[in-house]
């Protein structure tokens, strides 16, 4: 089972912040998303990598204050960064670390073994700091459950769309503005459909939450609101912003509707009725009410954190 430190925490609509922009940091406060990714990786240019660890550090403190779960995302592991990117935030005012480019369980592993080593040597309980692994290579999508599976501190993992395109050698629709990229149906872009899948799958596979790539542009909430639905269709259980606009249809996409918690409790309802009285299914609204069905609308419960036994 996962340490109790970070087993529970819906990382439902994490907004990133660029590691090195001091000011916009400083104005978090003003926003509500689920979690804070303050990133040090790709919103960061190569110049300016050390400010950014430096500034994301100090800037750990403020927004461990504001209620909200941080979740620095470090340099991968290719870049030679990891470490002392680590270093710089690793502590009692994060509840994990989110790492790019991650290839296979053995990076994983690596990982893990450098914040044991940090988590001794800040007298913090070893498996307190959790990892969110972005998978976004060829590779890590064949290796997606056992990347998943590969630590306990693994309780998120994120698909990355733009480097996932550009390992595999493609366009996305956003680079050809106008051009039938190939999509399917209301799934989305095709060239995604089997990666975005297979990351889905292995999470809830390996009881993780899995969250979707973030949507690039930022001024478009239509485009926004259809690819968080198609990602939630899909089984995940969230989406990265990457500006604060899209914190509120996010967090919409992702939170049961009225009807739909009306339903799940109805739905509840007659199934306790027909246990009582011995029977395996029932319907409802001319829809049979099975063990299936009974699942689904305990997961909505959850989702819109209601305590089953209400």
């Amino acid at each position: 089972m996962p340490p109790a430190q970070f087993s529970h925490i819906d990382l439902r609509c994490p907004l990133f912040i660029p590691g090195n922009r001091r000011d916009m940091l400083g104005k978090a406060g003003r926003y509500s998303p689920s979690a804070y990714i303050p990133d040090m990786e790709d919103s960061v240019p190569t110049a300016n990598k050390e400010e950014a660890r430096a500034i994301t550090g100090e800037a750990l403190p403020y927004l461990f204050e504001l209620g909200k779960a941080v979740v620095p995302r470090v340099n991968s592991l290719e870049t030679g960064l990891t470490e002392g990117d680590l270093e710089a935030v690793v502590g009692r005012h994060i509840v994990g670390i989110s790492i790019g480019k991650v290839r296979s369980a053995g990076d994983i592993a690596l990982v893990d073994g450098m914040l044991s080593e940090l988590e001794v040597d800040r007298g913090i309980k070893v498996g307190t700091v959790g990892i969110l692994p972005w998978l976004e290579r060829a590779s890590a999508i064949v290796n997606a459950f056992e990347i998943c599976n590969a630590s306990e501190r693994v309780r998120w993992v994120a698909f990355g769309a733009e480097d996932y395109s550009a390992d595999m050698g493609i366009s996305r629709a956003v680079d050809v503005e106008g051009g039938n990229m190939g999509t399917v149906d209301e799934y989305g872009e095709a060239s995604l459909l089997y990666a975005r899948s297979t990351v889905a799958v292995a999470a809830r596979a390996a009881d993780v939450q899995a969250l979707d790539t973030p949507y690039v542009k930022f001024r478009d909430p239509d485009g926004l609101r259809s690819e968080a639905g198609l990602a939630r269709r899909l089984g995940y259980s969230g989406k990265f912003a990457i500006h604060p606009a899209q914190v509120e249809v996010i967090e919409e996409i992702f939170s049961p509707t009225d009807a739909e918690i009306e339903r799940a409790r109805r739905v509840l309802e007659v199934a306790r009725v027909a246990e009582l009285e011995g029977r395996g299914s029932v319907s409802l609204d001319g829809e049979m009410v099975d063990a299936p069905v009974v699942a689904r609308a305990r997961n909505v419960l959850a989702r819109a954190n209601i305590d089953l036994d209400d």
